[in-house]
């Protein structure tokens, strides 16, 4: 029986590298005629898919590395290229996996979120049809942004079939790796002149009114992209620090980290943190974390307010209907035109989408489309609106649905895991990142903060493995330097 089994195996092995020469042959004859430089871009095509097959593991962590660099590249369409090969690879994968007679690896929350991402499916079909506020023209724009949902749950299947083969500390440890660009360009922005910037750098930072670098960015694309960022690597940086035997690398890094999250100077960011540090000292309150934490909080506070344009924002909350009495709503609305209050500017915004959204309350207007619904091109900054925008009153429950089953799967693993154990303090370093970014999305487009969720499907996934019945996992040789700090 294990013979045959042996000869099954061998035998789709043949017949998958048959049909690969196939395919590689007709595409290539296609591709000649058409275009000979395309032909290059298949080979190299071809080249990945053999090495991805052949170094699987250092891969898969090699290709989370990388997405943190990619977004610089927009103007160019590489984070999208990036987004539909990871899909790519990711099936291909899975296929050769299933005709091998291997086994796929797959939890229940997997199954959740792959529901989810389907049912969005449904405002793709519905906007051609007629059935939202939208027509078909606006199709590319919902297909996109499927795919880039999509995307996510492709993230959480592959890190998913690194379990047993690569220890969850060490997945976590590489993605460290992922700071290294981004920080870099953050320094190069934060003390260079413009002068000697790199383009690519100087077109995401600079201040459209001033020319002048003033809120960084590293390669995130935005400042408020950034801060997001740097707050999932500031949960990851201190649920390190406690597990490290070596702390003081670990504590610098957090300060390396918090200084370059002020740089961004994002005034709801600010929320987030308060948000982080309360989740998370709640649980373990005493003395020692408590200082810490206002210790933390106080730095951050102080070092916004020492800039001019950090002053400036805190001043600009006391001309809104927040802070102020004697300004209501309608006369913030009416002076947004011109007091450069960027709050106030929102709840113009705010007032206008679902002034609109009435027209179409149930199903909305289309995924992804809430930009072209606006009468200034922008997106909300209010990811609920955004989602009432795009989905109704029905797509507005499957979203809250998404973020709640992440905080119930969180607390289901934390009770789960043992007491004291690595798995339940990055499970409650990771509620409190996420719980902190419902409040971030009351003033923010956090959803459309791609790569925040890229590297969370990646966590959420290695944080539901078994981990105590793991290896110590000296699989991964080329990333245990790194992790020798833990």
């Amino acid at each position: 029986m294990l013979l045959n089994k042996f000869q099954n195996r061998y035998f789709y092995q043949r017949l998958f590298v048959g049909l690969t020469g196939v395919g590689v042959g007709l595409v290539s004859g296609v591709l000649v005629g058409a275009n000979p430089q395309l032909l290059g871009v298949a080979l190299v095509g071809v080249i990945a898919i053999v090495w991805f097959f052949a170094k699987f593991q250092q891969a898969v962590l090699g290709l989370l590395i990388l997405r943190s660099s990619l977004d610089i590249f927009s103007a160019q369409q590489l984070p999208a290229a990036f987004a539909i090969g990871l899909d790519a690879l990711t099936l291909v994968y899975v296929t050769v996996q299933l005709l091998l007679g291997q086994s796929i690896k797959i939890d229940k929350f997997w199954w959740v979120l792959a529901f989810w991402i389907a049912l969005q499916g449904l405002w793709v079909i519905l906007l051609p049809l007629g059935g939202l506020g939208l027509d078909g023209s606006y199709l590319l724009a919902s297909v996109r942004e499927w795919v880039r949902l999509f995307t996510w749950l492709m993230v959480y299947l592959l890190v998913m079939q690194l379990q047993d083969k690569v220890h969850p500390n060490q997945v976590v440890s590489s993605l460290f790796f992922g700071l290294i660009v981004p920080l870099t360009a953050a320094t190069m922005q934060t003390f260079l002149p413009m002068s000697l910037l790199p383009p690519m750098l100087v077109n995401t930072a600079t201040d459209p009114t001033g020319g002048s670098v003033s809120r960084i960015n590293g390669t995130l694309g935005h400042p408020n992209t950034f801060a997001t960022f740097l707050l999932l690597f500031l949960g990851l940086t201190y649920w390190k620090q406690q597990q490290a035997q070596r702390r003081l690398p670990w504590l610098f890094l957090l300060g390396a980290i918090a200084f370059f999250f002020v740089g961004t100077k994002a005034l709801f960011s600010l929320m987030m943190l308060a948000t982080f540090i309360f989740v998370l000292l709640v649980p373990k309150l005493n003395i020692p974390n408590l200082l810490g934490g206002v210790v933390l909080f106080a730095i951050v506070i102080g070092l916004f307010t020492s800039t001019e344009f950090g002053q400036e924002r805190l001043a600009s909350i006391m001309e809104t209907p927040l802070l102020n009495p004697d300004m209501d709503i309608s006369r913030a609305i009416l002076l947004s035109e011109g007091d450069g209050n960027s709050f106030n500017w929102r709840l113009a915004q705010w007032t206008y989408l679902l002034g609109q959204w009435q027209h179409f309350p149930w199903l909305g207007f289309g995924l992804g489309i809430s930009d072209s619904v606006s009468q200034n091109g922008l997106l909300p900054h209010n990811d609920y609106v955004r989602a009432l925008i795009e989905g109704g009153i029905v797509g507005m429950a499957a979203f809250l649905t998404f973020l709640s089953s992440h905080v119930v799967r969180l607390l289901q693993l934390i009770r789960s895991a043992p007491t004291g154990s690595s798995q339940r303090s990055l499970c409650q370093t990771l509620l409190a990142v996420f719980l902190a970014i419902p409040v971030g999305m009351i003033t923010e487009n956090i959803w459309s903060h791609t790569t925040l969720f890229f590297y969370w499907s990646t966590l959420i996934a290695v944080a539901g493995w078994n981990w105590h019945e793991l290896k110590t996992g000296e699989e991964s040789a080329s990333i245990h330097n790194f992790s020798n700090f833990s």
